[in-house]
């Protein structure tokens, strides 16, 4: 039971909470981050960075695995021109209870004034040699949201915007962090809506992590998701993000049945400006 129940904390529902997820610029000398400005960036200026991320996943003292969250070249889709951003999750084989998973989640998506988008977002079980298992198709023409399951179509729901797969709000809880702004954002996820909502402030803390060499300073969200997760989980977390001009998210706590799951960031590299 503890094994098929910690198994199920790498599908994609736990996803949108974590993400909150090359040329080589090495944090541990702290040239990757830049402190010029005060205002939180906008969606330009995290396209711009091309960051790539590696979190490690612990429960008490066990590492349960890592994340990896990755903006890959452009490409296309439908003839238009799109971004891709991909997250990996990988659980620590040396724990028996846990298994094996290796799962890539893929999201195409676009960004205008307001917010970022999604367009396309798919899931490859790799651990299970199953790709495509889900696939979740953004119409705007039709205003619809089509979900898929081993390519098989399930059903329908309404486009709200900003409509996505779950890993958007990787980016876009980084552009009210630091102000005393909140969101709420609509997340399409196994074949239903919910929605992730996070509160902000202007305060800041110091909090120290092995990947710097002194504490640092921090912004703190805190939030709700009205999502039925695994392990039970549905409602509050947290989240830490760098007072830097990127506010990059070094820190999150995800509320399950059995305890708290604690995300922190182990490694950055950024090849844009």
């Amino acid at each position: 039971m503890m094994r098929s129940r910690l198994k199920r904390l790498w599908n994609n529902r736990t996803l949108i909470l974590i993400l909150l997820v090359l040329g080589v610029q090495p944090v541990s000398a702290q040239e990757a981050f830049t402190f010029k400005k005060r205002t939180p960036p906008d969606m330009e200026d995290l396209i711009e960075a091309r960051e790539v991320f590696e979190y490690e996943v612990s429960y008490g003292f066990i590492t349960l695995g890592w994340i990896d969250v990755e903006l890959m070249p452009d490409t296309t889709y439908n003839g238009e021109s799109v971004y891709h951003l991909r997250t990996t999750m990988r659980t620590n084989n040396r724990v028996p209870f846990i298994g094996r998973s290796l799962v890539h989640y893929e999201n195409f998506f676009q960004f205008n004034e307001k917010w970022p988008y999604s367009l396309l977002f798919w899931r490859h079980d790799i651990h299970d040699d199953e790709p495509d298992r889900v696939r979740i198709e953004f119409d705007r023409e039709s205003s619809q949201v089509h979900f898929y399951e081993r390519s098989e179509y399930m059903e329908s729901l309404d486009l709200i915007e900003p409509a996505s797969g779950g890993d958007i709000i990787f980016y876009y809880a980084r552009m009210f962090a630091g102000t005393e702004k909140s969101y709420r954002m609509p997340v399409y996820i196994e074949n239903e809506i919910g929605y992730v909502e996070g509160r902000n402030s202007r305060e800041t803390e110091h909090r120290s992590y092995d990947l710097f060499d002194d504490s640092v300073e921090v912004y703190l969200t805190e939030g709700d998701a009205d999502i039925n997760g695994p392990f039970g989980f549905k409602g509050r977390f947290k989240a830490w993000f760098l007072t830097d001009d990127l506010r990059v998210p070094v820190e999150a706590h995800v509320r399950v049945i059995f305890g708290n799951v604690k995300i922190r960031l182990i490694d950055y590299e950024k090849q844009g400006n």
